[in-house]
């Protein structure tokens, strides 16, 4: 039981085709222009002082010492 597609059946195809290849254009675009955007605003900000690293001889007196205690 088959049945051959109409020329009905393929205008309706071709269209709908192209309205779904402009929806998947237009909202790529828009897409596109938010994440540029985005990006744009968040190059702007000015940079921040790194946070100086701890100096490794200040930690030095905090250490517990590796000789015994004076117990034998």
């Amino acid at each position: 039981m088959g049945t051959s597609l109409t020329p009905e059946f393929w205008e309706r195809f071709v269209l709908l085709l192209f309205v779904a290849m402009g929806v998947t254009f237009a909202l790529t675009m828009l897409f596109d222009a938010l994440a540029l955007r985005w990006l744009n605003r968040r190059g702007h900000r000015p940079p921040t002082r790194p946070t100086p690293a701890p100096d490794r001889f200040e930690t030095k007196d905090h250490r517990t010492s590796v000789h015994g205690s004076g117990r034998a």
